[in-house]
């Protein structure tokens, strides 16, 4: 671990290797686990507003569950996320003609119908973040159904922060990301 500012990074974000695979992981991030994404209290805010643009994007199932629960929900540890279709999928799913999970919003996005690309626990995926009172933790989440990720990441060697540089530059600016290329390349002069 290392501080920047005011945010603590683990070394993991340098050293392990990871670029999304869709092809062979289909999207399974916004479909397994037993959560919604992690969002902002900004972002739900921007969500709700951009709702009405981001719903002619979606399936019935998602338009469905976003009607029940909100265009974003609290957990029990009062954190805010993304609603679930049945427990499983984000609500804001969809999937392109290979079956493969996409995002709504950023389909929204990429046809310029809206502004925000995706809430930015998803842009910084494997990236994660936890706010404390002084500082911010960044860590590198491992889960084996990106293992096909950090193959294709080995054998192209891009390290975690390079995939994900444009999320970490939008949630921390141009300098701090600077300044984590430079402890980078400490690091590997190091390792030399």
């Amino acid at each position: 671990m290392f501080q920047l500012g005011k945010t603590i990074v683990s070394e993991e974000i340098i050293k392990k290797d990871f670029v999304c695979n869709l092809s062979a992981c289909k999207g399974a991030c916004c479909i397994d686990g037993d959560a919604g994404a992690p969002l902002e209290k900004e972002e739900a805010a921007i969500l709700d507003k951009m709702y009405p643009k981001i719903k002619p994007f979606l399936r019935s199932e998602g338009i469905d569950a976003i009607a029940a629960q909100g265009t974003s929900v609290t957990n029990e540890f009062n954190d805010i996320e993304t609603p679930l279709i049945n427990g499983a999928d984000c609500a804001y799913v969809i999937f392109d003609k290979n079956n493969t999970a996409l995002c709504a919003i950023e389909e929204a996005y990429n046809q310029k119908i809206i502004s925000w690309k995706k809430p930015i626990s998803c842009h910084l995926y494997p990236i994660r973040i936890k706010d404390y009172s002084e500082f911010s933790a960044i860590n590198y989440d491992k889960w084996e159904i990106c293992d096909d990720a950090c193959s294709l990441g080995k054998e192209l060697q891009v390290p975690v922060y390079k995939f994900v540089k444009e999320a970490l530059i939008r949630k921390y600016g141009e300098d701090w990301y600077a300044e984590l290329e430079k402890v980078a390349a400490q690091m590997q002069n190091q390792k030399k």
